[in-house]
């Protein structure tokens, strides 16, 4: 399931369309007037009413209808006959009763999933935005993968991330990370902080899941403590575009300028979260600016694993060279759309791993730094730039 994470919100004053009182909606007329106690009960009066009424009316055919008592053949197809139809009846009561429940679930699920991965809106401190995850689990629209795009003084910061394997405990994982990254981005004046935060925060969560999960309290879990670990992209851009990242084995980001398509940097990332300790110097990789009109495309790994019937990896490198070539770089949700209908169309509509993506573009009017160039990206913390433009895709952890 594909969900897009960004959006135009609803305009202040527009008018409501359901106008009835919060504690009456969707409830029909006649029980309109009734204090809450007494609408509990009689919804629990009516869910035993219908099923006692078709019991009722089966006993009563049996019981007090001549036909019933008959033993020939057109006596026998009707008795079939009615029972076949209160027996249907009391399972599709039963099925619609099951629906309804299953409908109530995925609303507070997606109410829970979109607070933990918040839609973004459209457009932060001059820059564009649109994010799109594309869950492995049937029911699910989110995953292990992370993102969130913050306004601080310090400038805008970007995090992408990607918590080992899928499902519920990927989930809280992710959790865990987004948290704290979302009170560390206004805390912490320097980039390296944030990411420190992020490993305590993860060091945490892993540790009360260890305590949960100790062998003494159960069986053995399924998935270690101990091989659990999140890639984490780490993105500053100040006022002038300059760029500034930390990065925790997870891919680099690709940078769209006019019709090039490069990896933003190429210098080696640290190992991801939770495997091993951060080294005490953390510099930050200084990648150049971020021109008006260049666009950066994060992503995780699942994008570039992504396999077809044939066994091939989704090429994303290609899939943005072509979308430059057709002009379609027209804007984030422009892009996001392109990457997304080549990756189905390449898996066939099954992806084997969750899938995120962050597209941003810059649009804030202004002069080019002195200096700087829009299109420069990095192989270090001094700026080197990189000695190829075109790399193969490569499988990350």
């Amino acid at each position: 399931m594909i969900r897009i994470k960004a959006g135009v919100p609803r305009r202040a004053g527009r008018p409501r369309t359901d106008t009835r009182a919060p504690g009456h909606r969707g409830l029909p007329s006649w029980l309109r007037g009734t204090s809450r106690p007494r609408r509990r009960r009689l919804r629990r009066a009516l869910a035993l009413g219908l099923p006692t009424a078709w019991g009722a009316v089966a006993v009563t055919y049996k019981l007090a209808c001549p036909l019933a008592q008959q033993n020939g053949l057109g006596a026998r197809a009707v008795s079939s006959a009615v029972f076949f139809a209160v027996g249907t009846g009391l399972i599709c009561y039963v099925r619609h009763g099951l629906l309804r429940e299953l409908r109530k679930a995925r609303q507070v699920a997606d109410a829970a999933q979109s607070v933990l991965l918040r839609p973004l809106p459209p457009r932060v401190d001059g820059l564009n935005l649109a994010a799109a995850q594309l869950s492995a689990d049937h029911g699910a629209t989110i995953g292990g993968d992370l993102y969130d795009v913050v306004a601080t003084e310090h400038g805008v910061r970007v995090v992408m991330g990607d918590a080992r394997g899928h499902g519920l405990t990927a989930i809280a994982t992710a959790a865990a990370v987004l948290g704290s990254f979302r009170e560390a981005a206004h805390d912490e004046a320097e980039l390296d902080g944030v990411l420190r935060r992020l490993e305590r925060a993860l060091a945490r969560h892993l540790r009360e899941r260890a305590r949960a999960e100790h062998p003494s309290a159960g069986p053995e879990p399924e998935n270690p403590v101990a091989e659990e670990f999140v890639t984490v992209l780490l993105l500053d851009i100040d006022r002038d575009g300059e760029v500034r990242a930390l990065n925790c084995g997870h891919p680099w980001p690709y940078l769209l300028s006019g019709t090039r398509v490069e990896p933003l940097a190429n210098a080696e990332p640290h190992p991801p979260l939770g495997l091993f300790p951060l080294p005490h110097d953390l510099p930050p990789v200084r990648c150049g600016h971020l021109m008006p009109g260049e666009t950066l495309v994060l992503h995780t790994d699942g994008a570039e694993d992504a396999r077809d019937a044939r066994g091939r990896f989704f090429s994303l490198h290609t899939a943005l060279s072509e979308a430059v070539r057709d002009n379609l770089v027209a804007g984030p949700r422009v892009v996001l759309g392109s990457i997304f209908t080549a990756l189905l169309r390449h898996t066939g509509g099954t992806p084997a791993d969750d899938i995120a993506l962050l597209v941003l573009s810059n649009d804030r009017q202004g002069r080019r730094p002195s200096g700087a160039r829009g299109s420069d990206t990095c192989g270090s913390a001094a700026g080197a730039r990189p000695a190829t433009t075109n790399p193969q895709p490569t499988t990350h952890l």
